[in-house]
């Protein structure tokens, strides 16, 4: 007998990340390295237990090698609990055959069994692809007092950007009259953010239509929200005011490193009342040479650098040698920038070799767009990749030079 809790969550990190293009070929959305030493997934999780929720399903279904490994037993986010903690849930076999997730709502239908051995009050559905630090026991609260069958995560965003999101109509006090999914013409700037908190029974009902329904999408956006306005149930946002940032592009990924950076950074990552945690191996300290030039960066642990490194963001273990330079990019784990090598406006993925005196990018006011390199790809000495390359393999080097 599982003991009872209050609240379950629900973290949907399946999806396929196809507009991440090199970064996702081998790696799930959420295992996706940010801002030096994290991964995507780490803020959802760390959430959780910085809220108090600390029974955590994650959901996989692409490529989740790399993301089981990462999150393993989830001792670094004090989710290894004997009765809770955190569970990876892939798709299974079940006495009606094996299926994939065909979408959120239906990941979540898959997986009732698993929230019903906690007997929970509640479920918070949680994506694995962005970044923000969230109270979601305050989100619980304004749930119960609003009496609320369902209550959604909301932040405003300005209105020539709404009709990218979700968008919630609301009362005065806070009840949601209409949602419009990327609407053309919004009449509201209140963005769904993904984050919805349902009582429990009323979850499973709506899940269990829309799975007897063979027209249905199987989605939270697109069907269950939908369904459960149209039939009056009690919905409600609840406005979320803090740093938010959906990075399943990779300039959106971009830009979320850069908001590191700084003397004020949009997003800071010191704030020891609310850790973002994460499974960072150990390193050695930084080493700096004597003709090393380092501006408006984030260095992590691990790394040598010989050259410049210009408004961007390193991994643990990058080498930058003499003569080379880093500006305007993001590169990961293990790197090894070589002798008078530029890397300009670019993402590489962990494991990158770029030969000496080859370049990759251009300069950010000149690009036409960010080069990504995936994982492991070795660039070979004097050799060019152009401005918003996408590179997954060796061949495409080829094509680019």
């Amino acid at each position: 007998m599982f003991k009872k809790k209050e609240c379950v969550a629900m973290l949907l990190a399946g999806g396929q990340g196809s507009r991440l293009y090199a970064l996702t070929e081998k790696t799930a959305k959420p295992a996706v390295s940010f801002g030096g030493k994290y991964r995507i997934i780490d803020f959802p999780l760390s959430n959780c237990i910085n809220s108090g929720v600390d029974t955590v399903g994650v959901l996989t279904q692409y490529q989740p090698l790399v993301l089981n490994d990462y999150v393993g037993n989830g001792l670094p986010w004090d989710l290894d609990r004997a009765i809770g903690g955190v569970k990876i849930l892939p798709p299974y076999q079940g006495k009606n055959g094996a299926d994939w997730y065909k979408g959120t709502a239906n990941a979540i239908y898959q997986n009732m069994q698993f929230i019903d051995m906690y007997s929970p009050d509640y479920v918070i559905i949680l994506s694995g692809d962005h970044i923000y630090r969230m109270n979601y026991n305050k989100m619980l609260q304004y749930h119960k007092k609003m009496n609320a069958d369902c209550t959604i995560a909301v932040i405003d965003v300005p209105i020539e950007e709404a009709s990218r999101f979700g968008i919630m109509s609301v009362d005065d006090e806070g009840k949601i009259f209409k949602f419009a999914e990327k609407p053309k013409n919004p009449d509201s700037t209140k963005a769904s953010m993904g984050i919805y908190i349902f009582s429990k029974d009323c979850l499973f009902k709506y899940l269990t239509e829309d799975a007897a329904d063979p027209k249905s999408s199987n989605d939270f956006g697109k069907n269950i929200i939908p369904a459960m306005l149209a039939n009056g149930q009690r919905m409600y946002a609840y406005s979320f005011s803090g740093y938010w940032k959906d990075v399943g592009t990779i300039d959106s990924l971009w830009e979320a490193n850069m908001d590191l950076l700084g003397e004020e950074p949009a997003l800071s990552l010191n704030d020891e009342s609310w850790r973002i945690f994460s499974r960072h191996s150990a390193h050695s300290p930084q080493y700096v040479g004597p003709d090393a030039e380092i501006k408006n960066s984030s260095i992590t642990e691990g790394c040598d650098i010989y050259g410049t490194v210009r408004n961007s963001v390193l991994g643990s273990g990058v080498t930058v040698m003499p003569g080379a330079e880093v500006i305007d990019s993001v590169i990961m784990d293990d790197c090894v920038i070589g002798a008078g090598a530029k890397v300009c406006y670019s993402i590489l993925d962990s494991g990158v070799k770029v030969g000496s005196g080859a370049t990759v990018g251009k300069d950010r006011a000149e690009a036409k767009g960010i080069a990504v390199i995936g994982t492991g790809i070795i660039v070979p000495d004097n050799s060019a990749v152009a401005d918003g390359a996408m590179i997954n393999n060796s061949d495409d080097l080829v094509k680019e030079a």
